[in-house]
């Protein structure tokens, strides 16, 4: 067998048999013995080596040590050492501004963020104008023939561009990045010579080296496949500054080898990004979404957090993933972020095993907390479940039913507590339509999400103080608040506005 094939089938069998397979071969490779010996000592060798093995094996790294060296993200330095043919100053951007387009799959947008994250840290600029960039870069795909085919039609566009640029300005280098620079690279080079980079899947680190050499007029490429390059130490930078979601890269690359997909040839080998660092991006996209509700008058401050009790002990049997403490510490967070946010939460009473000091424990929170609103139910257990098949429901149903009442008697006296804050206070009211209870009021939400009743009267319009309207719902009015409850809050319609003009008042 070749040995390259042997590397490649250890890689299959998993860490612990790649150990065993290079220790394996260690002791046969230190063994002074013959292959033509007798049998006898043929057997005492194979025995020697077995216990050596057995021995080696025993003081090795096991199956816990793999998995916590892969959880923790791969730290490498923000600038890495130059090549010897380039300085560090040759590798910096300048200020010189990158044109990015994306085609292809969601990963190819990942990929677009992680390739900006890059190169502006290399000192780049960002442009959505395509003629003062300097820097033009595709991420393709090659999915079909068709988005390969978009491809070299855009470059034929983009050659007129290059071939039309100013004397007086730095040259135009256009590059190929992703899953087409991988699978076509040397016909790209080739056919298309204003092509100055191509850079594969996982050469996005090398770019900013990439465009220091063709700043010398030669073309540069880098379509190495990694075994291991997940980009965990890399933090994404969105690229659209209108866009309403963003994707959160789990995995590189694919293994399954499907008969009719070019991905694991452009992509390489599965790996998957550490947990460590798919948290952290998680962690500070939630902290911009925050950022954003906190400056962002069109979105409602509100958030829903369930919580389901106030006990850790049955928060662990719920499986919950977090303890008391720390869903505390993140309402603390979440309130310094958004001051004045509205909270809103669900609770169980009478979960498997719960003891009226666990139910104790979520008065506590429901009190310390004081939600806006709040959706509590009895326990019920439902077949199929974890709870159904390892827990026992053994909390009586008369305890888990004084248990909820207790627990909706304290909700509402916090809620109640909370609402009064707003009697006095003008607030802008999104109206929904006319009140279910009563025909001669209408219904509306507020900023923070609560329900508010006003009377459904003439007013006037803030842009037309002549004309006595009444409100429609998807209107914005404001309303002075006048009472409260612990679900709904009561005032009169003072005008109609619109949420540009709603900041005057409110």
């Amino acid at each position: 067998m070749h040995p390259l094939q042997c590397v490649l089938q250890t890689q299959r069998w998993g860490p612990l048999a790649s150990v065993s397979w290079l220790l394996l071969r260690t002791c046969r490779a230190h063994s002074n013995v013959p292959s033509t010996a007798c049998p006898s000592l043929e057997r005492q060798q194979e025995d020697g080596v077995r216990k050596d093995f057995s021995s080696r094996l025993a003081s090795g790294p096991t199956f816990q040590h793999f998995l916590r060296s892969a959880s923790a993200p791969q730290e490498k330095p923000d600038m890495e050492d130059p090549p010897p043919y380039l300085t560090v100053d040759e590798l910096l951007g300048r200020q010189r501004k990158v044109y990015l387009e994306t085609y292809g799959c969601q990963m190819n947008v990942n990929d677009t963020e992680i390739a900006w994250s890059i190169l502006q840290k290399s000192g780049y600029l960002r442009t959505r104008n395509l003629q003062e960039a300097d820097v033009i870069l595709l991420v393709t795909c090659s999915i079909r023939e068709k988005a390969e085919q978009t491809i070299w039609n855009r470059l034929h566009q983009l050659k007129a561009l290059k071939t039309k640029r100013l004397r007086s300005r730095v040259p135009l280098r256009i590059g190929i990045l992703g899953c087409m620079a991988e699978r076509l690279k040397e016909e790209i080079l080739n056919r298309e010579k204003m092509v100055d980079i191509l850079a594969g899947p996982d050469a996005y680190r090398d770019l900013p080296r990439l465009l220091a050499v063709a700043e010398s007029g030669q073309q540069a490429a880098n379509v190495l496949l990694s075994l291991d390059e997940t980009y965990a130490d890399v933090m994404p930078v969105q690229t659209s500054p209108s866009a309403t979601s963003a994707f959160v890269s789990i995995m590189r690359g694919c293994d399954n080898m499907c008969s009719y997909c070019i991905v694991p040839f452009t992509r390489g080998r599965e790996r998957s990004r550490p947990v460590a660092s798919i948290l952290e991006e998680v962690r500070k996209l939630s902290e911009q979404v925050l950022q954003l509700i906190h400056e962002r008058d069109n979105i409602c401050k509100q958030i829903h957090l369930p919580a389901q009790s106030g006990s850790s002990r049955v928060l662990e049997a719920m499986r919950r993933g977090y303890s008391r403490e720390a869903y505390v510490e993140l309402i603390h967070h979440i309130r310094e972020s958004i001051p004045g946010v509205s909270l809103s939460s669900d609770f169980i009473a009478g979960f498997c095993g719960e003891t009226e000091d666990d139910h104790l424990q979520t008065v506590s929170l429901l009190r310390e907390v004081q939600y806006n609103m709040g959706f509590l139910f009895a326990y019920s257990m439902r077949q199929k479940t974890r709870a159904y098949h390892r827990l026992k429901d053994d909390v009586p149903e008369e305890v888990k039913l004084r248990r909820l009442e207790e627990l909706i008697t304290v909700f509402r006296e916090e809620a109640t507590k909370a609402n009064m804050a707003s009697v006095g206070c003008t607030q802008l009211v999104l109206v929904e339509g006319h009140s279910k209870r009563s025909a001669t009021d209408l219904c509306g939400r507020n900023d923070g999400n609560l329900k508010v009743i006003f009377p459904d009267v003439e007013m006037e319009d803030v842009n037309n103080s002549e004309v006595k309207v009444r409100a429609q719902p998807g209107d914005y009015v404001l309303v002075k608040i006048t009472s409260t409850s612990s679900q709904t809050l009561k005032g009169h319609v003072l005008c109609r506005t619109t949420l540009k003009d709603s900041s005057a008042y409110c």
